[in-house]
């Protein structure tokens, strides 16, 4: 048996429709992703390996553990690199659709993991947000809008806790 790895295909694109229930600003009624990753994980999970499929990306995981240093990433912060670059860049343009004049930006995101049941698990996001150039009020505004047009923010809402700290510069 060979392993086949092929890319995802234009007209293979995800769906990325919304709930019946959401509309969303004069977007498509059916929208299709102009993008879509596509990464596969293998070996033993999360003491495994993931790979996307243009090689860009190729790493051991381990799981995390607080008492060790580990020297494998693990998928948090993988998916904490993804949301603060989301972010940043969504906050970045809201500063620009509010016609805010941001000299710089910075997002960190901390991702917990724990459990929420008996063999079930959970988790929580804080976001840190350092804006340069901006007063409170108005980066408040920017991190408003930001929330609003991220999509992990908009993957998250409701279902995990996500806290938002503006800090300004």
């Amino acid at each position: 048996m060979t392993e086949q790895t092929d890319t995802v295909a234009t007209e293979d694109a995800v769906d990325i429709t919304p709930g019946e229930e959401t509309t969303h600003d004069g977007a498509p009624r059916r929208p299709k992703a102009f993008y879509t990753a596509e990464a596969t994980a293998t070996g033993d999970g999360r003491n495994g390996r993931v790979a996307t499929s243009d090689g860009l990306l190729d790493l051991d995981l381990v799981i995390p553990n607080p008492l060790t240093k580990p020297k494998k990433t693990n998928p948090e912060q993988l998916f904490a690199s993804g949301f603060a670059a989301c972010f940043n860049s969504a906050f970045q343009g809201a500063a620009k659709l509010l016609k805010v004049k941001l000299v710089e930006s910075r997002v960190t995101a901390r991702v917990g993991i724990g459990p929420v049941a008996l063999n079930r698990f959970g988790l929580g996001v804080r976001l840190t947000v350092t804006a340069t150039g901006l007063d409170q009020e108005t980066a408040d505004r920017v991190a408003e809008k930001a929330e609003q047009m991220c999509p992990y923010s908009n993957a998250t809402r409701g279902n995990i806790p996500v806290e938002i700290e503006v800090r300004v510069k």
